[in-house]
């Protein structure tokens, strides 16, 4: 039988492994980039990162946010979820989300909500088999900023 991973908060030293499981989601990201995210992000109320990992093994991480904005109000929103490919299917993703739910209801939230990326085909079924309900399909739009005196 397999040991059950052990979850606990992300700290700042964890950034090569977040950032190594971050690529396997196509979001490359270098150790020190991740090193500064995780120094903000940690130490920010709003936000919850947690980590899985078994025999100091990261197996994966979670990223929680509390998010107020003026047209929804506040909530909780799952911002990031990535597992080991070599783990996914044996419960860490559950037990991660289990943890982010803990995390909103301990603040007061009764709902939480999550964005998954069209593409991302094994997950919906995931989130569908956790009670999640899909709300809407939207489309994402990015725009390159230029900063002053550049083209």
């Amino acid at each position: 039988m397999t040991k059950a991973p052990l979850l606990r908060k992300a700290r700042v030293e964890d950034a090569a492994e977040v950032a190594r499981l971050a690529g396997e989601l196509s979001y490359a990201t270098s150790v020190e980039t991740m090193h500064e995210r995780l120094t903000v992000l940690t130490a920010h109320p709003d936000h919850c990162i947690t980590v899985a990992e078994r025999d100091g093994h990261m197996l994966g991480w979670i990223a929680v946010e509390r998010r107020r904005t003026l047209e929804s109000g506040e909530r909780v929103e799952i911002v990031g979820l990535v597992v080991d490919a070599q783990h996914r299917g044996g419960g860490v993703g559950r037990l991660l989300v289990q943890a982010a739910e803990q995390w909103a209801q301990q603040r007061g939230f009764d709902t939480l909500c999550v964005r998954s990326n069209v593409l991302r085909d094994a997950s919906h079924p995931f989130y569908e088999r956790m009670g999640y309900v899909r709300r809407k399909t939207q489309h994402y739009y990015v725009k390159t900023l230029f900063h002053a005196g550049e083209p």
